[in-house]
């Protein structure tokens, strides 16, 4: 009986449907630093090309596999992200 996941299963097992909450970006003031992509324990954050931002890029997030955890709220330096109550 094989107890933990193969590696690499992850993107298999999309986790995003049990959340409770979940992170919404104002874009306006993201500083494009990219530490919520660095803090995300499911990688669901990324970082794309956005030549309005300084840095040149802007986070985007997966909700396929966002659990709704919060670190990227709770790290973020802008406080740009803010954690709702996500609606089903």
């Amino acid at each position: 009986m094989e107890l933990t996941a193969k590696p690499g299963s992850t993107i298999k097992n999309k986790t995003g449907g049990w959340r409770t909450f979940v992170p919404k970006t104002d874009y306006k003031k993201c500083i494009g630093c990219g530490m919520c992509a660095k803090v995300c324990p499911e990688s669901a954050i990324t970082m794309i090309s956005d030549k309005t931002k300084a840095t040149g890029q802007k986070p985007k997030t997966n909700y396929d596999y966002c659990k709704g955890c919060g670190l990227c709220a709770a790290e973020c330096p802008a406080k740009c992200i803010k954690m709702e109550l996500e609606e089903k």
